[in-house]
């Protein structure tokens, strides 16, 4: 079944990036996850990757590190009314659930535009809503920048100013402190391990579907740092940070602006990976994104 969803993935543009197999295999390893899948007359109607992890004895199936939604993939809404279209997703839903193994723990965040988890709930699952943010639209970056807050303009306006430039063909060494630095700040350890970022790192280079934008001031010094990946769907604002001492020097939001002109350019919306940290969240918020 996971040589078959593998094969699958190379011909099908909808699967989402973070349930890609090359994804899963660089951010929990290719024997920590598996794949359930629906088929019929040789076509692939649906899939649910997961995770396979032991934890003081208990088997569980968690969110994997860096990687932002998972859930079921649903092949195209039916044609017909309704009723029917709903009938097919329960039907299709069930089919995953079905062929689940045996948890103790399950925990997946699910992408916004997988709506119907009425068949989990029939089974057991609770829910609840996080929110992201997401610029729809990339055919403008004019149109997306007049809807910045007046604040954020202001803020790169500076950066500009005061000669930070945007690299992006610096090492990923370059911008790891800085991301390990703004957890630090807040109280909190790097959520996920080094070496998984690099092997996650070597695994979108090949694909070229990664860019990391550094800003630096006329001095060489680095102030914050932005790590975007995507595919022709969406780009996602992965991993960001930046020096607490130069915080004030607008560079990360330049760093931001610059990554979603170049999203433009190799995706069709942009998505701010979501927070439910308030000040976090204020700050996406200036963008003048779409909250879902």
């Amino acid at each position: 079944m996971k040589s078959r969803y593998r094969e699958f993935c190379k011909f099908e543009p909808s699967i989402p990036l973070f349930s890609q197999p090359w994804w899963l295999d660089a951010v929990i390893g290719k024997d920590n996850w598996d794949v359930t899948i629906v088929e019929e007359q040789g076509q692939m109607l649906a899939s649910m990757p997961y995770t396979i992890l032991r934890n003081y004895g208990f088997r569980i199936s968690r969110q994997p590190p860096l990687t932002q939604t998972m859930g079921p993939w649903l092949k195209g809404a039916s044609s017909g009314k309704n009723s029917k279209q709903l009938s097919q997703q329960k039907k299709l839903l069930s089919q995953l659930i079905e062929q689940m193994p045996q948890f103790d723990h399950i925990a997946h965040h699910w992408h916004c535009q997988q709506t119907n988890w009425l068949p989990f709930y029939w089974q057991g699952f609770t829910q609840t809503t996080r929110y992201t943010y997401v610029l729809e639209n990339l055919d403008s970056t004019e149109d997306a920048w007049e809807k910045f807050d007046s604040s954020l303009q202001r803020q790169i306006r500076k950066a500009e100013r005061n000669g930070l430039q945007v690299h992006h063909n610096l090492a990923l060494n370059e911008s790891l402190p800085l991301f390990r630095q703004t957890f630090t700040r807040q109280g909190q350890q790097l959520p996920y391990e080094a070496i998984t970022v690099e092997r996650l790192d070597q695994a979108c280079k090949e694909r070229n579907q990664r860019r990391i934008f550094t800003a630096q001031d006329p001095g060489g010094k680095n102030h914050a740092a932005v790590y975007l990946v995507w595919d022709k769907n969406s780009a996602y604002y992965l991993m960001g940070g930046s020096d607490p001492e130069l915080r004030n020097s607008g560079a990360m939001s330049l760093c931001m602006w610059e990554a979603i002109k170049f999203a433009s350019t190799v995706s069709q919306r942009f998505d701010f990976e979501g927070s439910m940290l308030e000040p976090v969240e204020r700050y996406f918020r200036s963008f003048g994104a779409t909250q879902v």
